[in-house]
């Protein structure tokens, strides 16, 4: 799972495949790789790939500005799903 989020950030925002470009750990937002229409895709692409549903008040940097925010967020989402 990391290491699509991993890609599609890479490929889809900061547009290289530049492993070095991202640690996982990086703000998306303080490292200014996402606006308001980035976290947009970024929900769009967790909820198509790993069949989720985000929702409003679940919209928080803590849910959504790194690979590991992301990778631990669909976890927790995948799980109660289970």
């Amino acid at each position: 799972m990391k290491k699509i989020i991993r890609q599609y950030i890479l490929g889809n925002l900061l547009f290289t495949e530049d492993e070095s470009a991202l640690q996982d750990g990086d703000s998306f937002l303080d490292g200014g790789i996402i606006d308001s229409t980035g976290v947009l895709e970024i929900i769009l692409f967790i909820e198509e790939t790993f069949d989720i549903k985000v929702n409003d008040d679940e919209m928080l940097p803590a849910n959504l500005d790194s690979v590991n925010n992301l990778v631990a967020f669909v976890n927790r989402k995948q799980a109660v799903a289970a």
